[in-house]
């Protein structure tokens, strides 16, 4: 069963995106074949593999339009268990255009269907909002990660997350499960990250990760290049660190399957 993930929080400037990219990118390395599916307007994990201008059809079209498969718009990466569903700036005009439509918060979810046989993991990167992009990607999932800025007012925001969770969990996602909470731009220099991390995990506890994502200036300069993390600087923190909670996310993942199927044997 492929393990299907956003990655969400509405409060911009949480490293979401850095998040979405780098974690797929260490899946693929741990040799899970990933699809990392760009559902933010800003269309930023696209970038940080591809030109806009190299870029005919994207999510968009898929979510819009019945006749554009999700097979006719995925493309390839440098990795060669890594592959892009491609995002653009129109995206932001899906609101508008699925306006009445009974069907809206299941786009993404019948659109995938027919590929996740082909995949091992799919990663969600959404928009900074709760609006029909999110939803849609809640609907289509299995698991929610959400990464928190270990800054002051870290927590401010992700009650409303965590209701929206709620609501999708009961009635048309019932197996949506939290897989966990990412403390990113950790700074141990600092003694407000210190104290931000004390305090998310009284708040979360066991749903933290134990692996934080520290401030790297590599993490930054990555899509510039065109790279991720792993390629760009495979010894800096950054990469380590994504590698690390790629471990973590599989072993959440294989011990959720297990409880699953223990359930249903039971």
């Amino acid at each position: 069963m492929t393990a299907i993930i956003t990655v969400a929080n509405q409060k911009g400037g949480v490293g979401k995106t850095t998040t979405a990219i780098n974690l797929s990118a260490a899946l693929a390395h741990r040799g899970k074949r990933t699809l990392l599916i760009d559902l933010d307007p800003q269309a930023n994990s696209t970038i940080a593999f591809y030109d806009t201008g190299e870029i005919a059809t994207s999510m968009f079209d898929v979510l819009s339009d019945s006749r554009t498969t999700l097979t006719a718009v995925i493309k390839p990466t440098k990795d060669p268990l890594l592959f892009l569903g491609p995002g653009r700036l129109s995206l932001a005009k899906l609101e508008q255009v699925l306006a009445g439509q009974f069907d809206a918060p299941f786009k993404l979810k019948d659109a995938m269907t027919p590929v996740l046989k082909d995949y091992d993991y799919v990663i969600l990167d959404t928009p900074p909002s709760l609006g029909i992009l999110t939803v849609n990607a809640l609907v289509a999932s299995t698991h929610l990660l959400v990464p928190i800025q270990a800054a002051y007012f870290a927590i401010e925001g992700t009650d409303d997350l965590l209701e929206t969770y709620e609501r999708i969990r009961a009635r048309p996602n019932p197996g949506l499960k939290v897989l966990g909470v990412v403390i990113t731009l950790f700074d141990r220099r600092t003694n407000i990250s210190k104290d931000t991390h004390g305090q998310i995990r009284s708040v979360f506890g066991e749903v933290l990760f134990k692996t934080k994502i520290t401030k790297n200036v590599r993490l930054e300069e990555s899509p510039a290049y065109k790279e991720t993390i792993l390629t760009f600087a495979p010894k800096s923190p950054g990469a380590v660190e994504y590698k690390k909670l790629a471990g973590e996310v599989i072993q959440r993942v294989e011990e959720n399957r297990a409880t699953h199927h223990a359930e249903d044997a039971a």
